[in-house]
């Protein structure tokens, strides 16, 4: 296999991907003539090169399948898809982000096909939590919530991170989420969300945890390492200069190299 860039899904580290470390497979299911046609599946497998991580993904895909010098997948057409190690197609997120959320939002990657309104509702979820961490505000519900982000974001006291567009992209997320949360009040009518729109409100979800989480961890950790310099050099002001060495005199009796030469 040719050698492709990838990024491993267990640490998030990108890295070239290809032979010894790749298995790609194909397989003809004799199960005779479906709906689909001939079909079979096709098994990927790429270990991580990362040596912190080392951990195997494993992908597995059910397609119609055609016989020329050996068995050939039509990948356009897939029947079935999914990653199986690791399960879901969460990011790694950092520690410092709390368990909370980071749970709330690798089940709603994990569930996304499945149930993408439980998905949808988990994102809402998620959402709530960082506004109660990473901007301290808690209210009776998530809309009074988001409006009292709203009034913090336009009072110039909410921390710089949140801006008004990613307000009113939370407040889209309440509402859609608010489909899977709440039952309509005409228990006939079905609002469906499906797995593209779910994976929209993740798209969103990973946005506000890089944004607000990860890069107040590295501004933070830049200012600190400034001012660890800082105390360092202050520090080397308060020592006193080092005494230059007194050469030791020479032992009675050397010869002089002078008198010698």
């Amino acid at each position: 296999m040719n050698n492709y860039q990838w990024t491993c899904p267990h640490c998030d580290r990108p890295q070239t991907g290809g032979d010894p470390n790749t298995h790609y497979g194909i397989e003809y299911l004799g199960v005779g003539e479906t709906e689909a046609g001939t079909v079979g599946y096709t098994v990927f497998a790429q270990r991580c090169l990362n040596e912190s991580c080392n951990k195997l993904t494993l992908e597995l895909n059910v397609h119609p399948v055609y016989y020329q010098g050996g068995w050939k997948a039509k990948s356009s057409s897939k029947i079935f898809s999914e990653r199986l190690i690791p399960r879901g197609a969460s990011v790694p997120q950092p520690e410092f982000i709390p368990a909370p959320i980071r749970s709330d939002y690798e089940e709603a990657c994990l569930i996304r096909d499945l149930s993408p309104k439980a998905s949808a509702t988990l994102s809402r979820r998620c959402i709530q939590g960082m506004i109660r961490d990473f901007a301290g505000i808690s209210k009776g519900t998530l809309d009074a919530e988001i409006k009292a982000l709203t009034e913090a974001v336009d009072n110039h006291t909410a921390d710089r991170a949140i801006t008004l567009e990613s307000v009113y992209a939370i407040d889209h997320v309440r509402k859609i989420g608010n489909i899977g949360a709440h039952m309509e009040k005409d228990i006939n009518v079905i609002i469906d969300v499906d797995p593209g729109e779910a994976q929209a409100l993740i798209n969103l979800v990973e946005l506000l945890l890089r944004e607000w989480y990860v890069e107040r961890h590295q501004r933070q950790e830049r200012l600190a390492a400034v001012a660890s310099i800082r105390q360092e050099k202050d520090q080397a002001k308060l020592q006193p200069p080092a005494s230059p060495a007194l050469q030791a005199p020479a032992p009675s009796g050397a010869s002089d190299p002078i008198q010698n030469g």
